[in-house]
């Protein structure tokens, strides 16, 4: 797990440093996009037990929706069973070597 967090946000520095940003913005954004991550994996740890009504509001925290449209409450609900029924190894065998 630990490799798959350090490499995700590795490419997201990369991205970053692509842009043409400097050492110091990238730290900080980097710091922002940390914390924004561990805020969001906070809420959502219990999804399934939350109402769609509280599954819309952390979306629309992060997601600037203009209505009430719940499809992305359906889409992630559904994301989530789909993710249940895999492992995480099946999602990052082509991205992370798995041997160290």
């Amino acid at each position: 797990m630990q490799s798959f967090y350090d490499y995700t946000f590795r490419q997201i520095e990369l991205s970053i440093r692509e842009i043409g940003y400097g050492d110091a913005t990238i730290n900080k954004k980097m710091k922002i996009y940390v914390n924004v991550f561990h805020s969001i994996i906070a809420e959502i740890d219990s999804w399934s037990q939350f109402s769609d009504n509280e599954k819309f509001e952390i979306v629309k925290k992060y997601i600037n929706l203009k209505n009430n449209d719940y499809r992305l409450v359906k889409y992630f609900d559904k994301y989530v069973n789909y993710l249940s029924k895999n492992s995480l190894n099946s999602f990052t065998k082509s991205v992370i070597d798995h041997r160290f």
